[in-house]
């Protein structure tokens, strides 16, 4: 049997990179705590027991992907990796992964450490876990933040697994928030036009890599294939008895219900991964919850968003740089060097790395990333860079622009692109979601290149020169 959370925080510990707390008021104390340990370095993951008013054994984890060296746990990549290294492997790694799904279909199962404790009926009670009002101003306690919530298109049958935001309502209902266009969304929508309540089930604790595949964009239907190809054996799930659905066998909580047509709550507000509480309170679909799966001693795994750098900002942008680099690829631009969102801006603020070879070069991969689908969500910022600018260094892409690009000829406004209704610079409400986006040439001229005035630098022989003979700079 593949390795559960449980194993995965043996290892965590084992290395010193976990640490335990007691006593936190599920209050924002937990969030307060969690947004602290974003900026320590190194950053480890945080196990909270013994919380206010639960009895200890009742556990929350947050930072559970914070780091690379996590990262390449949690997907079995090669230790001691980050920056464009570890990014090149997992472009490559995509790539294995997805010419792998057909060999790892999951595995149905009949029993599992999940069904330890099954709640049905008046003993439904959601509030019965440490579910955390994350960020001051939240409109409630929400339950899912590092979630999985599992779907099914009920023409095809194809089983989709999201990270959605789960508001708890009350003991037995929660609120569901999805952004329209996602496939979860569109599931209900099928649902309801039929007149039928629709099927959910809602993961809250389970090994990272459950979170963490339902975050990305991989084919439809594929996150259990996905799942399995990483892990190289299949995910066993266990089907469900209310709704039908398949559900992780290792999980440690799993809610299980129905999200009715015509039924809506207040929801929100929620402190979002830019850092502003974009939307205010607003009605939203609600989950009415038949059922709770748990193991005893349960983790409720938690990935509140917020001011950058965040819970989940560095895995999103390690993630969606390697995707969006492979894109690039597909589409037919030559000699990218490197791909990266800034983990500050988010999607907001991409740069991209091309070794020059025609006049437009600069100009085609800029164009191209930001309306690829992987980066034209609410994107602001393009920018391109010649090959000696690493773009995960934000220092270093910031003096290509400040000493390489003219505003007067560098910088372009391309208008009326997509955006979002988290938007922090729409006014509202709005009648349309539109942004702008500014390409940004932050490359030698193309036309006089060989005439730019050469970089101060030192060889790379001379540095390894130094780094041997004074171990001390070695790092």
């Amino acid at each position: 049997m593949a390795e559960d959370l449980r194993g995965w925080l043996e290892r965590v510990e084992k290395r010193g990179e976990l640490e335990k707390l007691d006593s936190a008021h599920w209050d924002t104390e937990i969030g307060c705590l969690t947004a602290l340990n974003w900026k320590r370095k190194p950053s480890p993951a945080l196990l909270f027991d013994n919380i206010t008013g639960y009895p200890r054994g009742y556990r929350v984890l947050t930072g559970s992907t914070r780091t690379p060296s996590r990262v390449c746990l949690t997907f079995g990549l090669p230790e001691g990796l980050s920056g464009l290294p570890l990014l090149e492997v997992v472009r490559r790694k995509f790539e294995e992964w997805e010419s792998k799904l057909e060999s790892y279909p999951p595995k149905t199962v009949s029993t599992g450490p999940v069904l330890e404790n099954v709640l049905s009926g008046k003993d439904v009670d959601l509030l019965k876990f440490p579910v955390p009002k994350w960020h001051e101003e939240d409109g409630g306690r929400y339950i899912g933040t590092g979630d999985a919530v599992i779907t099914r298109d009920p023409e095809t049958g194809q089983v989709n697994s999201g990270t959605y935001r789960v508001m708890v309502q009350d003991r037995q209902t929660t609120g569901l928030y999805i952004s329209p266009g996602r496939h979860g969304f569109l599931h209900l929508q099928k649902y309801h036009a039929a007149g039928k309540p629709c099927p959910v089930l809602v993961s809250v604790g389970h090994h990272p890599l459950v979170f963490r595949i339902s975050c990305l964009e991989v084919p439809f239907g594929t996150e259990f294939h996905y799942m399995g190809a990483v892990r190289g054996e299949p995910v066993e799930l266990i089907t469900e008895e209310v709704t039908g659905l398949p559900m992780p066998a290792d999980a440690e909580i799993v809610i299980a219900g129905w999200v009715p047509q015509d039924k809506r709550l207040p929801e929100g507000p929620f402190g979002e991964w830019h850092g502003y509480y974009a939307s205010k309170e607003r009605p939203a679909p609600i989950i009415e919850v038949e059922r709770i799966y748990h193991r005893n001693n349960p983790v409720l795994v938690g990935s509140p968003p917020g001011r950058p750098p965040s819970d989940t900002s560095y895995f999103m942008v390690l993630m969606s740089s390697a995707m969006l680099f492979n894109e690039l690829t597909k589409a037919g631009v030559p000699d990218i060097r490197g791909v990266y969102f800034s983990e500050v801006g988010q999607q907001q603020f991409i740069t991209i790395s091309i070794k020059q070879r025609y006049a437009g070069h600069a100009r085609q991969a800029a164009l191209l990333t930001s309306q690829l689908r992987r980066a034209s969500y609410m994107n602001r910022y393009v920018v391109v860079v010649d090959e000696d600018i690493d773009p995960t260094d934000m220092d270093d892409v910031m003096w290509a622009i400040a000493s390489r690009s003219n505003p007067e000829t560098g910088i372009d406004i391309i208008r009326r692109t997509r955006s979002s209704s988290v938007d922090p610079t729409i006014r509202k409400p709005a009648e349309a979601l539109f942004n702008s986006r500014a390409i940004i040439d932050a490359c030698k001229p193309f036309e006089w290149i060989d005439e730019f005035p050469k970089t101060v630098t030192f060889r790379p022989q001379v540095v390894s020169r130094m780094k041997d003979k004074f171990r001390s700079f070695a790092g």
